[in-house]
Order: C-alpha cells, then structure tokens, then sequence
C-alpha cells in the first residue's frame, strides 16, 4: 500500500511573527522555516505504517517554491522513501491557496495512485483548515478529519475522531483522505544519519505548470493587521472584591 503525505513550508513554530510595514501579510525575509507540525504527525503515522508492514511506500509531497524541497528533505529524513516538488515560481507560491494545492496534489494522486492521503488537519500559517476535505472531494474519496487515532485492514481505514461531547469512530473504504490532530502520535526526531541519508533520497520535481491547473488565487488579501495588545489584568484581595468588579466594571454579572 502506498500512502502520499503532502507537507507545507510554514514559519517555525517558535518565531514570532511579524506583520509587514505595509500590512499586504506577514514578514518572511530572515524568519526560520519549518515542516507544517500537523503534516510532521502525517509523516510519523506513514512511517509507522510502513514499519508495521502494512505500507510498502511513503511519498512525501509539497507544492510551492523550490525552497521547499527543504521540508521534503526533512520528511525523507523522518522516513519516508521519496519525495516530490510540485514546484510554483515564487511569487505563486506566496499566493497558493488550498483549492489550488489540492487541485494539484490531485494531479500527483493520479500519477501515483496512493491507497491513502494523510495530511495535517491544518497549516499553522493560514489555518484554513480546507485542502483534506477540498482534496477528497475533487477525488471523490471518503475522508475522515481530526483523526486521534488510525488502524488500517481488510482495505478499510478505521478512525476514531474527537469530537463535541466524545469521540467518533469512522470506517472508510480505501483509498481514503485521512487528516491528522494533535493526538494521533509524538513525531519522532530526525538523527543525524537519516539527514545523511535523506540526501540520497529521490526528490522528484514537476512543474506546476506542465500539469495545466489553474492555480490562480480565488481570494484576495486586502490587509493584514497585529492582533490588539491585552490589557494588563488587575490582582484582587477577595472574593468579594472580584464579584463588585465583575459587576460595576466588566458589567459581565
């Protein structure tokens, strides 16, 4: 069974971010890059699979500049076998929205025909939340969102989702789209041979252009803005005193 993990170029978890001069985004010249953190618990879930005997093959994908072949080379280090660029020009790449990533990323599925999709339920970066489920419908494949925990036999993929109020389990049929949450597995370190290593590995680039997609943005950005500063909080002696400030000052009770 093959399984294709699309990854993201994002700005590193630990950077904090800045927001352009001119409020048309946030600033990127300098700032630390890194592996999507959802799409690095996709990758670990693949390799598992992979190591319990029930994949035989992890491809890595990412769609955007060529700098992104710098998150690939981190996901062959983590353990996947190969990796593929659907590679944009720069200036694309900035402005790649998740129809169109998954437009493309369905191209790459017909060339690769995977038995499963499995990819963070989201990018830190945009949080949009929307390339799985725009992946599996262009595909006409069942999906399963949030997953917390998969299991995969008899060509079914068995997945249990936290949702309000419990947890929800969901059988599909393969090939499926499966997303990832926060508690399906602590991803694993890359060693400093498997980075050796990951250089070896094939990395595949096509040009998004050569696929005939129309990538355009649908969306356009008209300004972006720092979040309001929070106000300092106020320490009080009592009970008492919080319920009267609550009350004649936040006018909250």
């Amino acid at each position: 069974m093959k399984v294709l993990v699309p990854v993201k170029r994002v700005i590193d978890y630990n950077v904090k971010v800045r927001v352009k001069a001119d409020g048309s985004g946030v600033e990127l010249a300098g700032v630390k890059m890194a592996l999507n953190p959802f799409d690095e618990i996709a990758v670990e879930e693949a390799v598992r699979l992979k190591e319990a005997g029930i994949a035989s093959e992890v491809v890595a994908v990412s769609c955007g500049a060529a700098v992104c072949q710098e998150q690939l080379r981190t996901a062959l280090a983590l353990g996947a076998d190969r990796a593929i660029l659907v590679e944009t020009d720069a200036q694309q790449a900035e402005t790649l929205q998740p129809l169109a990533v998954a437009k493309l990323l369905k191209a790459v599925c017909g060339k690769e025909q995977p038995a499963l999709v499995i990819l963070g339920k989201q990018a830190i970066d945009d949080d949009a939340n929307q390339t799985g489920q725009m992946l599996a419908a262009l595909l006409g494949w069942p999906q399963a969102t949030f997953a917390s925990k998969l299991a995969i036999a008899d060509g079914k993929a068995t997945v249990t989702r936290e949702i309000d109020g419990g947890l929800e389990t969901l059988e599909l049929k393969l090939p499926a789209v499966v997303t990832t949450d926060l508690r399906l597995n602590e991803p694993r370190y890359a060693t400093l041979p498997n980075i050796m290593k990951a250089k070896k590995k094939p990395l595949e680039v096509l040009k998004s252009a050569d696929l005939g997609i129309d990538i355009a943005p649908r969306l356009a950005t008209l300004k972006v803005v720092e979040p309001p500063k929070r106000q300092a909080g106020v320490k009080v002696a009592s009970v008492a005193e919080l319920v009267e400030k609550l009350k004649n000052e936040a006018k909250v009770i």
